[in-house]
């Protein structure tokens, strides 16, 4: 089954497991990411930082804390990863809303998927690249975000969160697409 066919909670499993994957095959933390002035630990601190106040501020919700990525990023990821599939398992959390300025009360489990799951699988990219591992993602559900992005093309920009855009080939695949869209040059490769 598709990604894009999935339950958020199915399909934070499976993204979160990827990119699981790629955090436990990382073997130089230092090396440079796709991401300018990030290096490979930064692409898993920005998940594991972001996240928990976003969550707290918009649901109440404390995510258990592991260690830092610094002292150990495998274990800083796998802690979170846990936590959060443990919330999306929960079967109240599609009934919790999280409530945010800018996009007013979604369902908990709704908002998870949209902002934070779909972060990681972008960010898998990102990680994969950085440490030479498999960057290949699912085309289906590139293609699904890149066309769900494309109509909010302003905002997102000006949100601060995405650089400007890079020109991809006429002809690319959804994920080379997608990448370009997101800021990210599909062709980079750690100097």
């Amino acid at each position: 089954m598709a990604l894009f066919d999935l339950l958020p909670a199915e399909r934070h499993r499976e993204i979160a497991g990827g990119f699981r994957d790629r955090v436990r095959g990382a073997k130089d933390w230092d090396a440079p990411a796709p991401v300018a002035g990030w290096n490979a630990r930064d692409v898993v601190r920005h998940l594991v930082e972001w996240f928990p106040p976003f969550l707290a501020a918009g649901a109440g919700i404390e995510l258990t804390a592991g260690p830092s990525v610094d002292d150990d990023p495998v274990a800083a990821w796998e802690t979170q990863c846990a936590a959060v599939q443990a919330l999306l398992d929960d079967p109240e959390t599609p009934q919790r809303l999280l409530s945010n300025p800018h996009i007013g009360e979604v369902p908990l489990d709704r908002a998870i998927d949209q902002f934070y799951t779909s972060d990681v699988f972008m960010h898998t990219w990102d990680l994969a690249r950085a440490t030479g591992q498999d960057d290949q993602l699912e085309p289906e559900f590139c293609a699904a975000l890149l066309s769900g992005m494309e109509p909010i093309d302003d905002l997102l920009r000006s949100s601060g969160q995405y650089g400007p855009a890079v020109a991809t080939p006429d002809d690319a695949d959804p994920q080379t697409r997608m990448l370009g869209f997101i800021g990210r040059d599909p062709f980079w490769t750690p100097r």
